[in-house]
């Protein structure tokens, strides 16, 4: 048995305490930067814009569903579609927690050129965007983002901060981590040493067969790493398992949907022929013209199959306690959906079904832009079901277009 299961432990002991430092950043920057930033920076149809999105979306602990409602919101308060599209590009590939497991798991080199390859794959994403779009009439500010603007104390800020780093995000991808975290396990286990080595000579049909399978999965920034990490370890060019990095995270069915149906189909082009182009650019790069050291997999290997048994206690000690927040976080989702349901009196509210919503990130978007129409007093959404549950003397219609502007399909349930 310890067979099968130390190689996950293993791995978990060296990414869980930059993985609880990412998810304490990620709530600061949630509760600290205020949103209308973002928004009233990405309006023009300019590079600048395009810029902007790009390095705001960067840091952002986003995975690839929770920066659609994000991205189209965005869109929905006058972005460009150029910055639109940069920050769907960007913000899924990477992030402070993503970055931070990079290095501890695969090396600097590899946290190095990751935030660097989203840099200049959204850049050229959004710039060709806009170029393409140029005549298009940018559209009118549809919400006063300062009129949503909360004044909250420092303890306040903090309070929410811990609570969106480690209930919310955990809730979000702590699923998709462990999942990561046993496929690679898996990995190491039962996939022959030499399987990739058959293409080693093409390291471009690697890359090829990695992008069929990356492109329309779900894989988080971190969630990719022990996966990516495990496949080297079986033969996989550096080259490749970096397309996996990028390729996987950046894009999934839902936001290729989703874009085709709120960007449109020239722009859907423009968005995957930028990830496509950039991973497979990027990992030519690390195969052919860097120093091959820097990316040596006997990083992976001694802390995926390293038998020693000297991890350090506070390696041991993060381990439990991401463990402890994880199972924390699902018991209080599963405990505030129940009291929801209970609380909620049927008769007097509108009831909505949403398709597409994947996280908190996506429900927190919608309830947000809800409550801005007029004469609405209560937005709840059961994330589970899909179901919004609003109060307010509002047309069904002016419900359902809403949030269709933010991409979603929806329909009133009698």
């Amino acid at each position: 048995m310890e067979t099968y299961i130390k190689p996950f432990f293993n791995i978990l002991n060296e990414m869980s305490p930059y993985l609880l430092l990412g998810f304490l950043i990620a709530g600061v920057l949630h509760s600290f930067v205020p949103q209308k930033i973002y928004q009233q920076h990405f309006s023009k149809n300019n590079f600048k814009s395009v810029l902007y999105s790009t390095l705001f979306g960067i840091p952002l602990p986003l995975c690839s569903c929770g920066v659609i409602p994000t991205a189209m919101s965005l869109r929905k308060n006058n972005a460009s579609k150029g910055a639109t599209v940069s920050f769907l590009i960007a913000t899924p590939q990477t992030g402070v927690d993503s970055i931070l497991a990079t290095a501890s798991l695969m090396g600097i080199p590899f946290a190095i050129i990751r935030p660097f390859a989203a840099l200049f794959t959204a850049l050229v994403g959004g710039t060709l965007v806009n170029i393409f779009n140029k005549n298009e009439e940018e559209k009118e500010n549809l919400v006063d983002i300062n009129s949503c603007s909360e004044k909250k104390d420092f303890k306040t800020r903090c309070i929410e901060a811990l609570h969106y780093g480690f209930v919310e995000m955990m809730q979000d991808i702590g699923k998709y981590l462990i999942i990561g975290l046993l496929i690679a396990g898996l990995i190491t286990l039962f996939v022959p040493d030499d399987f990739f080595t058959l293409l080693a000579e093409y390291p471009l049909a690697n890359m090829l067969l990695i992008l069929l399978f990356a492109l329309p999965m779900y894989l988080c920034a971190t969630g990719s790493i022990p996966i990516a990490a495990a496949l080297m370890l079986k033969g996989l060019s550096p080259g490749a398992a970096f397309v996996l990095l990028m390729a996987g995270p950046a894009t999934n069915m839902a936001s290729i949907l989703i874009v085709r149906k709120v960007l449109e189909r020239k722009t859907l082009i423009l968005y995957l022929t930028s990830i496509i182009i950039g991973a497979i650019g990027f990992g030519l790069t690390i195969d052919y013209l860097l120093p091959a050291e820097w990316f040596s997999n006997t990083f992976a290997t001694s802390k995926i199959t390293s038998c020693k048994n000297d991890t350090e206690w506070w390696k041991i000690a993060s381990s439990f306690l991401f463990i402890g927040l994880i199972i924390h976080a699902f018991i209080k989702k599963k405990h505030t959906n129940k009291m929801e349901i209970e609380e909620k009196n049927c008769n007097t509210l509108l009831k909505f079904k949403i398709e597409g919503m994947k996280c908190n990130h996506c429900k927190n978007n919608v309830e947000m832009n809800l409550k801005k129409i007029a004469n609405i007093t209560s937005v709840e959404i059961e994330l589970e079901k899909g179901i919004a549950y609003i109060n307010g003397d509002v047309q069904k219609e002016t419900i359902i277009a809403e949030v269709e502007k933010l991409g979603y399909d929806c329909h009133y349930i009698d």
